[in-house]
């Protein structure tokens, strides 16, 4: 049996930092879910505690990772930072750095953008099925008695 050696790439780019679309994927997804959960739970008698609560579970929820984006943009050594953000095709071909070793950037943007996604299309398939199996629930329509609607 002949085994051959690979070839080996050195110098090969490696990056850390996501694309942008990768945040604006991310920061879709989560104004999907958000819609998508007010649309289709906002129905019986605790509809405006409901939607306080999904509001400001969502408020912190993007609130966090933007406040350390924010302290982390400004606390930066300005020789850090990078003015050229390559073509998506290209970030995604290279290798990105991770505590646990490189993935591609496709892998990467994969393992990012799954679990959201999976949460945001998941909670619209739970919301249409619950408001098909449950119609009774749909939105009440107040009507105003008339004279002649009196028994």
């Amino acid at each position: 049996m002949v085994t051959k050696s690979l070839p080996v790439r050195y110098n090969r780019p490696a990056n850390d930092e996501l694309h942008p679309w990768i945040y604006r994927a991310i920061v879709g997804l989560t104004i999907w879910l958000v819609l998508s959960v007010w649309a289709l739970f906002s129905r019986g008698a605790y509809e405006g505690l409901t939607l306080s609560v999904i509001t400001l579970f969502f408020v912190i929820l993007v609130g966090i990772p933007v406040i350390l984006w924010l302290t982390w943009r400004r606390n930066i050594d300005p020789a850090e930072q990078h003015g050229y953000i390559a073509p998506f095709h290209d970030w995604a071909s290279q290798s990105f750095e991770t505590w646990t070793g490189g993935v591609s950037g496709r892998e990467a943007s994969m393992q990012i953008l799954l679990p959201i996604a999976a949460v945001a299309f998941g909670m619209t398939i739970f919301g249409l099925t619950f408001l098909f199996a449950v119609p009774h629930l749909g939105p009440v329509i107040k009507r105003e008695r008339s004279a002649s609607n009196v028994f």
